[in-house]
């Protein structure tokens, strides 16, 4: 990873997480609120790929874990934004992804992270809402997450696809 990839990758997570707990919960819906940080995941994903969306999910999720008002075990989230890294990633390709291919893989990467974030909850008793309710907040985080993705997607992965070293060939 090069010093201005990892500087970028850096200001977009602290950024992601600064709106995520001071900005949003001011509209949350259903008590939930749009995942930045995974935006950021799977933009980084869908340009650089796996193994660099992997080390952005981890760190970000890190962070998330971390910061307050966190109520839940560290490490729940981490474990899903690097688990979101590395399916997302698996989406990239070589060309340009369609719009339908970054959405899908939004829609996706935010089913895929919340609810292995619900899972780990219940396997280590870490859980404030029954399984019933577990997929309504699933439904309303896929929902924001889609939602934000043609505001936040974009800027994003021009800024990772600028940041790319030049190819030796």
């Amino acid at each position: 990873m090069t010093t201005a990839r990892s500087l970028a990758a850096a200001a977009a997570v602290l950024l992601a997480l600064l709106l995520q707990v001071s900005l949003f919960p001011h509209v949350a819906w259903q008590g939930v609120v749009p995942n930045l940080a995974l935006l950021v995941v799977v933009a980084g994903a869908l340009t650089r790929g796996p193994q660099f969306a992997m080390v952005v999910g981890f760190a970000a999720g890190a962070l998330i874990d971390l910061a307050p008002p966190a109520d839940h075990v560290a490490g729940r989230w981490a474990l899903a934004l690097t688990v979101v890294g590395y399916v997302a990633g698996r989406v990239r390709s070589e060309s340009s992804p369609t719009a339908t291919t970054v959405v899908g893989t939004v829609a996706a990467s935010s089913f895929v992270g919340t609810s292995l974030f619900a899972i780990t909850g219940l396997l280590v008793g870490d859980l404030s809402v029954g399984v019933g309710e577990l997929l309504l907040v699933i439904g309303v985080a896929v929902l924001w997450d889609v939602v934000l993705t043609p505001f936040v997607l974009p800027p994003l992965m021009g800024l990772f696809r600028r940041l790319e070293p030049a190819r030796v060939t």
